[in-house]
């Protein structure tokens, strides 16, 4: 190798160099200016008849959230989303990735972001009787229905074969968090910007008539659930806040809501008559 050549190689590695430090230096400086909130951006957002002011990092989350801002309202609550909540959702991302035995994934920040703020904001709700819900939710008539089992059994599958059964007397609420208004007069189940990989929802709500607890099976089933038991399995699927306190008090609005809705063990398989059999069972015969 020439002397020459050696000088070319030596110029580009600085040059490199050069450039990861001034992208580290960058990146920092965001950072810094995030902290110092240079660069928040703030707005308003309706959900469960409550006023969420927001203050994020991106501009990307205020889009995320545009079919459910608002104007010119005074919030019921205020949430903000920092730099470190978002390192804590990139550490629960890689926790959570490594418990699957899946390789860490380098999550933007803008989506790690809108994690956060479901978080912050579900745990601010509480207090005010409402609950964030894992599930797949619609309307059939106007009646609010709910489907929910882990990840992966087949809820969004499900609601897609009432929509192809029933056609346009369904409209889908969320199909993966909504919101449950729990009171003395019922239970609301409400729409909400986080409706799943299929973007399926709608800012809409409707009375919670019932809830399904869906497993795989070859027959098409569907029969009550005892109170235990039902509250084991609502208890899985609800977001539980990190405080304490917050935890009695989403116990207790869980118990309020087994009060006032039905819930039921559905098994389906991926034939239309899975659709029928819980509509009978949900609708019908629970009437």
């Amino acid at each position: 190798m020439t002397k020459g050549e050696i000088c070319y190689i030596i110029i580009m590695y600085n040059y490199v160099r050069a450039g990861i430090r001034s992208a580290l230096v960058s990146a920092y400086n965001k950072l810094c200016s995030a902290r110092k909130g240079e660069t928040m951006v703030n707005f308003l957002i309706g959900l469960a008849k409550k006023t969420v002011e927001v203050k994020a990092l991106y501009s990307s989350t205020k889009d995320f959230c545009r079919g459910y801002l608002i104007e010119n309202a005074i919030p019921d609550i205020s949430v903000t989303v920092t730099p470190p909540d978002i390192a804590y959702e990139r550490r629960r991302s890689a926790e959570e990735r490594a418990l699957e035995g899946l390789s860490p994934h380098e999550f933007p920040a803008e989506y790690l972001e809108t994690l956060a703020l479901y978080r912050k904001i579900a745990e601010a709700l509480v207090p005010h009787g409402i609950i964030l819900f894992h599930g797949s939710s619609l309307s059939v008539d106007g009646k609010g229905l709910i489907f929910t089992a882990k990840s992966g059994t087949g809820k969004s599958t499900h609601t897609r074969i009432w929509r192809r059964v029933y056609g346009e007397r369904v409209k889908m609420i969320n199909d993966d968090k909504p919101l449950l208004g729990i009171t003395d007069e019922g239970v609301t189940v409400y729409g909400t910007p986080w409706c799943g990989k299929h973007a399926l929802g709608e800012n809409t709500s409707a009375p919670l008539h019932a809830v399904s607890v869906i497993e795989r099976s070859f027959e098409n089933r569907i029969s009550p659930l005892g109170k235990t038991e039902a509250l084991l399995h609502l208890l899985s699927q609800t977001y539980r806040p990190r405080d304490g306190a917050l935890v009695k008090t989403t116990l207790s609005l869980l118990d309020k809501l087994l009060s006032r809705v039905k819930v039921y063990r559905l098994g389906v398989n991926m034939e239309d008559e899975a659709a029928i059999v819980a509509y009978r069972g949900m609708l019908e015969e629970g009437r």
